[in-house]
């Protein structure tokens, strides 16, 4: 199961690219969103979601405590997460989603209130929470950004 769980934090090879595995990782989120939404369900958009987080919170705590410290970069499974609930349930194209990525990204690096107090949770809860609420954020200005310019983003 150790082993598992570290597959899963670090998206297999993904976590340990030598330059920004954020970024990676966020990619990954990305492609498996594109994934979700070729299928067409908002139920499994739902699920995908409900998946990653549990996963993500249990296998991002193993790989804190098999990496000795907190938050490791080599965990990118909170980044798949956040690029997921940044671009839910939103009728974005190709552009759109580009857009969600960057948007993600920066708030990812910039960790608005309360995304930095949340990073201070214990073990995988924090990993995953900071990135979460700075995914909310960011499906929050994605939904500005398709209402300002739909012909663009949708």
């Amino acid at each position: 199961m150790h082993r598992l769980a570290l597959v899963i934090a670090t998206c297999g090879p993904v976590g340990y690219v030598p330059l920004a595995p954020g970024t990676a990782g966020s990619a990954v989120g990305l492609a498996l969103f594109w994934m979700v939404r070729a299928a067409g369900s908002s139920t499994l958009e739902i699920a995908i979601v409900a998946l990653v987080a549990p996963l993500g919170v249990w296998s991002a705590g193993v790989a804190e405590r098999h990496f000795g410290r907190v938050d490791p970069g080599t965990v990118v499974v909170d980044e798949v997460l956040g690029q997921l609930v940044t671009l839910m349930f939103l009728p974005v194209n190709t552009t759109g989603a580009l857009v969600g990525f960057l948007v993600f990204r920066l708030l990812d690096v910039v960790k608005p209130w309360p995304a930095r107090r949340l990073e201070a949770w214990p073990g995988g809860l924090g990993v995953m929470a900071d990135d979460g609420m700075a995914a909310l954020y960011g499906n929050v200005i994605m939904r500005g950004l398709v209402a300002l310019a739909p012909a663009w983003l949708t």
